[in-house]
């Protein structure tokens, strides 16, 4: 996201938020935040151009804004000191809680499923034993009827 739009989400003023920014520098290092080149800014419409003193310019004297990673927009909730990201920081803390709970409950549930397939995998084999013993149990009755249908009767003949 880029700095304008953070600080309208924040409901600060870009510039109140650059100077917190300043301020704080070495809580965004590379992966958190970056100043857009010329080239990158240039790709953006000109109604989304805003003029900043003080600030690097392109060629046109325009402002090149800062683009936030999802790192440095947490970041940027917890050094701003606005009632709105106040809100944000408590918001993104409970997110992580969250989270972390979720991926304790998924962890479990990802053991139980383990345990049950360990259990469920011998199944098989001995399931396939058992058809194989049935099987067999059915060969030899149907043998020995068999048997009793093409062997020579003796006795009475009625």
């Amino acid at each position: 996201m880029l700095d304008y739009d953070l600080a309208e989400l924040y409901e600060v003023e870009t510039r109140v938020m650059n100077q917190a920014i300043k301020r704080n520098i070495d809580r965004f290092p590379g992966d958190f935040m970056f100043r857009l080149t010329a080239d990158e800014w240039s790709h953006f419409s000109s109604s989304q151009i805003v003029m900043m003193d003080g600030l690097p310019k392109n060629r046109t004297g325009k402002y090149l804004p800062y683009a936030f990673t999802e790192h440095g927009v947490t970041m940027l909730a917890s050094v701003l000191k606005s009632p709105k990201a106040v809100q944000m920081n408590i918001a993104i803390v409970r997110a992580f809680i969250a989270l972390r709970q979720y991926a304790m409950n998924y962890k479990e549930l990802a053991e139980q499923i383990n345990e049950l397939r360990d259990k469920t995998g011998t199944h098989d084999s001995q399931l396939n034993q058992i058809y194989t013993a049935i099987e067999n149990l059915l060969k030899d009755k149907t043998a020995q009827e068999d048997w009793k249908d093409h062997r020579q009767r003796i006795g009475y003949l009625s």
